[in-house]
Formats: structure tokens, sequence, C-alpha cells
């Protein structure tokens, strides 16, 4: 029959989620951008691109667990999906490296900043800087573990162990969660703020950024739990929560980088706090 489907590509159909998520992507910026120049209505356009990004990421990913449930996802079609979620993590790994080049940089070469830094590093104005054995530390266990926990949740699922695949699900959200409060109550009792120097800016921006990323890989899995819950996962058929694992393990390798680097390496020879 003319139109028959003769191949394992999935084709997809017009979708509206395309166009309502460029024109919402284009009023969240422009919203920051006049919320940052204190512009009237930037605060208003902000919450109207947030809310309209969020609305299409929630519709366009509830269509790709339809097609997932529904057969569209061919062992060509998760090859493919596989080589994006690979090309998506590499792209989060040069985001996390310019952060280490400044940290890096500004730790490196303080005398080309000794107007701002006095030629040290930490830099004068850094009173006392995070004990690295302490929170640090204890979110690094934490971290740990829950790889350990996604990893027991995807070989209970290849062995047709659903309880296993939740019960790791669970632990591995439940850690998820700690990592993040415990990182709130270090910001919240931090011996430097945010802007005040090149020390504070970098390293809030660089565990601040993997923070957020902490966040989203939370929300991956509690997707992954519901879909557990569903049903939705079969031993052969499982790349939404083979996606979330991937990148649930990028997390942890980036925290071990910057627990290394920024919280030991960084605050060395300085007051802990």
């Amino acid at each position: 029959m003319a139109g028959a489907k003769n191949h394992d590509y999935h084709i997809l159909p017009p979708d509206i989620w395309p166009l309502i998520g460029a024109a919402a992507a284009v009023t969240l910026t422009s919203g920051g951008v006049l919320t940052m120049h204190e512009m009237a209505f930037g605060k208003y356009l902000l919450l109207l691109g947030a809310f309209g990004v969020l609305l299409t990421m929630y519709a366009w990913w509830t269509n790709v667990v339809r097609e997932a449930n529904g057969g569209d996802h061919t062992p060509v079609v998760q090859l493919h999906l596989r080589y994006g979620m690979i090309l998506f993590i590499a792209s989060e790994v040069m985001f996390f490296v310019g952060w280490f080049w400044a940290w890096f940089d500004f730790s490196l070469f303080p005398s080309t900043l000794s107007e701002v830094v006095g030629g040290t590093w930490p830099p004068k104005g850094i009173e006392a800087v995070m004990d690295p054995f302490d929170l640090p530390l204890l979110n690094t266990l934490i971290l740990l573990c829950s790889g350990t926990t996604v990893t027991w949740a995807h070989h209970a699922l290849i062995h047709g162990d659903r309880e296993g695949l939740k019960t790791g699900l669970w632990l591995t959200v439940i850690l998820g969660v700690l990592f993040t409060s415990i990182q709130a109550y270090e910001y919240a009792n931090a011996p430097f703020n945010f802007g005040e120097n090149t020390y504070g800016s970098a390293f809030y921006m660089a565990t601040g950024f993997h923070g957020f990323h902490v966040l989203v890989g939370t929300i991956f899995l509690i997707v992954c739990l519901k879909r557990a819950y569903n049903g939705d996962f079969t031993p052969r058929q499982h790349f939404g929560f083979e996606a979330a694992a991937w990148y649930w393990h990028f997390v942890d390798v980036v925290w071990l980088f910057l627990f290394v680097v920024v919280y030991v390496w960084g605050g060395w020879g300085a007051p802990i706090h």
C-alpha cells in the first residue's frame, strides 16, 4: 500500500510544541534581560516564558513516553536516541570544562589579577573557605552511594526484578534530595558570598550549576520511578531509564572533580570555616 511504513525509523508527525517552545524560549530570555535592566513588565515576561518552557517540556516529553510505549522506539530508533544522549552529555562536559578553566585560570595565575585578588589564592577578602572534609565529603559519599543504587536499579530491570528497580530508584531519589538539601544548608552558612570576588563567583557558578544538574537528574529519576510503577520499562526496551542513569553517573563524576579541585585543592592553605 502507498504510504505504508516499510522501515524501522520513526517519522514524527507535525507537532505544534517546537513552535511553542521556541516562542517560550524567546519570551524567557527577553524577560530575563528586561528584568536585569529593571524595565517594566520584565518579570512578567520572565514568568510567562518560564511557564511556556515548562509546559513545552512536559507536553513534548509526554509525547516521547507515549511513542516509546506505543512501539515507535524500534532498535534503530533507540540506537540513535543513545547517540543523541551521548552528544548531549558531551556538551554538558564542555559546559563544566568552562567553569573548571575559569577556576584554574583564577587560581594558577592570581598575579594577573593582582589589583583584585592581591596576587594570592584564595584572594584577599576571603577570610575562610569551606571545610572539604565536612559537608562536601558527606555529599561526595551520598552521590557515590546514589551511583550504586541507580546501577542496582538498572541491573534489576535487566533481570526482570521490578521490585528491585523501584527500590533502587526510590533510594537514588532520596539520596538526590538529601544532597540538594545539604548543599542548600552549606550555601546558607557559607563564609563568603557570590560576586564579592573571583573565588566566590567561580565557586558558586561551578557548584551551583552542578547542584542544578542534580535537581534535574532527580526529577528525571522521579519520572522514571513513576513510569516503573506504570509498568513502562522492559528488560529489552528502557532507553528512558538508561538516559536517566547515564545522566546521573555524569553528575557523580563531575562532583568528584569539583570536590578535588574546588573544595580540596582550591582552598588549600586557607583558613577553614
